[in-house]
């Protein structure tokens, strides 16, 4: 048997009292959500919910110890529906016996599909269990409402730039740390690891051991830090994931909110974290159908162009373009006027049912269709002052009124829409006065 078995360093810090952990503040304070749960032993089932590396394992465990508790973890990427039952009968077992209670952990609880999250619900109902869950996606998406009812859900946050200094000086100061390979870090070498870490420990300390491998001498100097942190994109960007949506929606409010700034950060956040420029492009286009519609179409011809070059020039050239229709739609007009008579025109439609063209309105291609007045009476725009047929109706009946008293389409006035709704108002004034009989 080895005299030494390795475990990594992030193992080897995971604190081992509630006093020990950095970060979390909002919970593990004094009279926080958390913190009567881990002093007090007042045991509930749970979710804990946040970024890689803020420390769901290690407050579970600290659950358990701090209320002498049985720990059984499962992993919901390797586990299955035996394993699940395995787990349950050990903890009856333990129950009946008056061993305790059994805190049985699922890390990436997510990834367990219905019938799966079901094969919880008796046990978390008759107590057999006390269930803590983990997860990096948002709760309200990823679990089913039946198990996510009988959970409290507690928000982890990312660690702050302070917080993981704070790291760095315990892995140093630790008889498990790193004080047996280096005696300091450079002022500049912390400073760039911590950046790399995005608010993660636990790549925080890996990043760390990894690095003291590379020290000549007894400081871990920027050289060292930067060998380690070239080794690719380390950014909290997962396609599909929480942070992904949250990114593209601060691109888009920022776009609506007329922040040009804010607008280009997100931009360059999401490709940065190695978004799919193709797919900024896409949204770009929306939203310039959404937010600027006919304020100022130029701005989806001008995305729509943004796509064509990054797809004919790709990066980073391409980028450069996305960022020019990202400052334009930014600073643009702004008018939602067209996507809210679109999505007023959808409900009207799937609403009034079947109804039939205006006879006036049809084509009468065949002897047939004009003896069953197939175009009777349809007035040729073309033929009037202005090119416009005052009091004539283009939808059916039974809907006129309806939209005549309140249209679909009302421009703002913002923009060119400012002249589009002096245009509409006085040829709806034109058919209020001429309307056809």
């Amino acid at each position: 048997m080895p005299k030494h078995i390795y475990r990594p360093l992030a193992d080897r810090l995971r604190p081992k009292s509630i006093q020990e952990v950095i970060g979390q503040h909002h919970l593990l304070g004094s009279g926080k959500p958390l913190h009567g749960a881990l002093t007090q032993g007042k045991l509930h089932s749970m979710v804990f919910w946040g970024p890689p590396g803020t420390g769901k394992t290690t407050l579970a465990k600290l659950l358990a110890q701090q209320t002498n508790a049985q720990f059984v973890a499962l992993s919901a990427v390797l586990s299955g529906v035996k394993d699940i039952r395995e787990a349950v009968s050990a903890a009856a077992q333990s129950k009946a016996a008056n061993m305790g209670q059994t805190i049985l952990f699922v890390d990436e609880v997510h990834r367990f599909n219905k019938a799966q999250q079901d094969a919880f619900l008796p046990h978390i109902e008759d107590g057999t269990i006390i269930f803590v869950g983990a997860t990096t996606e948002n709760p309200s998406f990823e679990l089913n409402n039946a198990l996510l009812s009988r959970l409290r859900v507690y928000v982890l946050k990312s660690l702050t730039t302070s917080e993981l200094g704070d790291l760095l000086d315990r892995a140093l100061q630790d008889p498990d740390g790193v004080q047996d390979r280096i005696a300091s870090i450079a002022p500049e070498a912390k400073t760039a690891l911590v950046g790399a870490a995005d608010g993660d420990a636990r790549r925080l300390l890996t990043l760390l051991e990894i690095a003291c491998d590379l020290v000549e001498g007894d400081q871990l100097t920027l050289k060292s830090a930067q060998e380690v942190i070239s080794g690719g994109n380390l950014r909290r960007f997962d396609k599909g994931g929480e942070a992904f949506y949250d990114q593209i929606s601060a691109l888009h409010k920022s776009i609506r909110g007329s922040d040009p700034d804010a607008a280009l950060y997100w931009l360059c956040r999401m490709l940065d974290g190695g978004c799919q420029p193709t797919y900024l492009a896409r949204r770009l286009v929306r939203v310039a159908s959404e937010d600027i519609g006919n304020a100022d179409p130029r701005a989806l011809e001008l995305c729509l162009n943004a796509w064509q070059v990054q797809e004919r020039l790709g990066s980073p050239e391409g980028e450069l373009a996305l960022a020019q229709a990202t400052v334009y739609l930014a600073v643009a007009a702004k008018s939602n006027a067209t996507y809210t008579a679109f999505k007023a025109a959808m409900s009207l439609a799937k609403d009034s049912g079947s109804l039939e063209v205006p006879l006036h309105l049809r084509n009468a291609p065949t002897a047939l269709m004009k003896d069953l007045d197939y175009g009777k009476d349809y007035r040729y725009a073309h033929d009037h002052d202005d090119g416009f047929v005052a009091g004539e109706r283009y939808l059916p009946d039974a809907i006129t009124k309806t939209v005549g008293d309140s249209p679909l389409y009302q421009p703002v006035d913002r923009g060119l829409e400012i002249k589009i709704k002096a245009k509409l108002d006085s040829l709806r004034a034109l058919n209020a006065s001429k309307a056809k009989n």
